[in-house]
C-alpha cells in the first residue's frame, strides 16, 4: 500500500473510531472507505442467525432503494451462498458470474428499476459474534469490475470493521437509552474502569471495586491504582497502531473458579486526553448448584454435583477428590435419587432452571 493509500486508510480508521453508535460510525468511515476501496456506494447487513435469522440494513449516505425490498430478494441473491461457505473472504460478482448471467439476475434488473443501477458487487461475511454476523457490500454504479486489488484492500480494512460492530455493539446494548457511564454505572451485571491515557482514573464503579479486589491482591497494584497486568496491557495498546491491536485488546485469565477478562476499548472523545474504558466480567466454568439443591445434598455430594455441571466424568471427579470409580458412580446414582432427576442433562436443565427461573 503506498503512502497515499495508507493515509487514506488513517483517515478511514479515525472517522470509524470517532463514535460508539454503529450509524454515525458507517457515515463517519464511508467517504475516506469508499476511496480506499474504490466503490461508490456501501451497505451494511447486520445478521442473526440464531435463535431464528433476521437482518438489518445500515446504508450511510443516499439511499439504495433495492435493499428496502431485501426480504423479497434474498432469495434470489446469489452471493449469499458464497460469502457465507467462505467467511472474511471477499467474493466479486465476476467470480461467481459471466456479464449476461449477471444482467439477468433480478438483482440486476430490479436495481436497474429502482436506480442507482448496481454494475458490481463485491461482498464479504464478517464473523461478529456467536450467532452474529455482517454482510458488507460494495457496489460500483459503473461497468468496472472490483479487481483482485480491491479485495485485498478490502480483506485488510475487514478487522477494523468487525472491532468497530462489536465495540458499538456492546456499548449500544449497555446504554439501553440512557447515557453509557450511567447505564454501566447502575448495572450491577458489569464492571469497568475508565482511564485517561496517563493511567490516571477517571471512573470506577462499585462492582468494579468488588471484583478487583477479589482478583488482586494489593501486590499485583502498580502505583497509579491499576493492576499491573493490566497497566502493562494497556501501556502495550497505547503504544501500537491500529492494525497492531487487533486482537490484543482483551485480556483473558483462566481461573479455577471461571474465565476473567478484560476488555479494553478506546473511548472516543472531541477534545483532550484519549480515555480508555476497561470492561471487566467473570464468567464461571459451569452451572452454579443451586441452594434448593445444596439443602438436599451431603457436602460430599455438593462437590460431586458441582463438579458434574462442569461436564466432567466420573473418572475425572474420582481423580481429583481421591476416591474410586464405583464411589463415585455410588454417589452419583444417590444424588439423582434425592434431587429426583433421572440423567445428567436433567441435573443441568434443573440448575439452569432454579438458578434463573422461567
Amino acid at each position: 500500500m503506498n503512502r497515499t493509500a495508507d493515509g487514506i486508510k488513517d483517515r478511514a480508521l479515525l472517522a470509524l473510531n470517532s463514535t460508539l453508535l454503529l450509524p454515525q460510525a458507517l457515515e463517519a468511515v464511508r467517504a475516506p472507505f469508499l476511496e480506499l476501496v474504490q466503490a461508490d456506494a456501501m451497505a451494511l447487513c447486520l445478521m442473526h442467525v440464531a435463535p431464528k435469522a433476521d437482518f438489518r440494513w445500515f446504508v450511510p449516505g443516499h439511499p439504495l432503494r433495492i435493499l428496502d425490498e431485501y426480504a423479497s430478494l434474498i432469495d434470489h441473491d446469489f452471493l449469499r451462498a458464497p460469502i457465507f461457505a467462505r467467511p472474511n473472504v471477499p467474493v466479486r460478482d465476476t467470480q461467481l458470474l459471466t456479464r449476461g448471467e449477471y444482467e439477468r439476475t433480478l438483482i440486476y434488473q430490479r436495481s436497474r428499476e429502482l436506480d442507482p443501477c448496481l454494475e458490481h458487487i463485491m461482498a464479504m461475511l464478517l464473523p461478529i459474534r456467536p450467532g452474529l454476523v455482517a454482510a458488507l457490500a460494495l457496489y460500483r454504479n459503473r461497468q468496472r469490475a472490483f479487481t483482485t486489488h480491491n479485495s485485498a484492500v478490502l480483506s485488510n480494512f475487514a478487522p477494523h470493521l468487525v472491532n468497530a460492530v462489536r465495540n458499538c455493539g456492546d456499548f449500544q446494548t449497555l446504554m439501553t437509552g440512557a447515557s453509557l457511564l450511567d447505564e454501566l454505572y447502575r448495572r450491577t451485571d458489569s464492571a469497568f474502569l475508565i482511564v485517561e491515557s496517563s493511567f490516571e482514573e477517571a471512573l470506577r464503579s462499585d462492582s468494579a471495586v468488588a471484583l478487583l479486589d477479589k482478583w488482586f491482591a494489593r501486590s499485583d497494584l502498580h502505583s497509579s491504582g491499576l493492576p499491573i497486568v493490566l497497566k502493562e496491557r494497556l501501556d502495550a495498546l497505547i503504544r501500537m497502531d491500529a492494525d497492531a491491536r487487533l486482537g490484543k485488546s482483551q485480556w483473558v485469565f483462566n481461573h479455577d473458579d471461571g474465565n476473567r477478562t478484560c476488555r479494553f476499548v478506546e473511548l472516543p472523545t472531541a477534545d483532550g486526553p484519549r480515555r480508555w474504558a476497561l470492561l471487566l466480567n467473570e464468567t464461571p466454568h459451569s452451572i452454579p448448584l443451586p441452594a434448593e439443591m445444596k439443602s438436599k445434598l451431603t457436602p460430599q455430594q455438593v462437590t460431586i454435583a458441582t463438579y458434574m455441571l462442569r461436564n466432567w466424568t466420573n473418572e475425572q471427579i474420582a481423580s481429583e477428590i481421591g476416591r474410586t470409580h464405583l464411589t463415585v458412580k455410588t454417589h452419583v446414582r444417590n444424588i439423582f435419587d434425592r434431587l429426583g432427576i433421572d440423567s445428567r442433562a436433567d441435573l443441568i436443565y434443573q440448575a439452569a432452571r432454579l438458578n434463573k427461573p422461567v
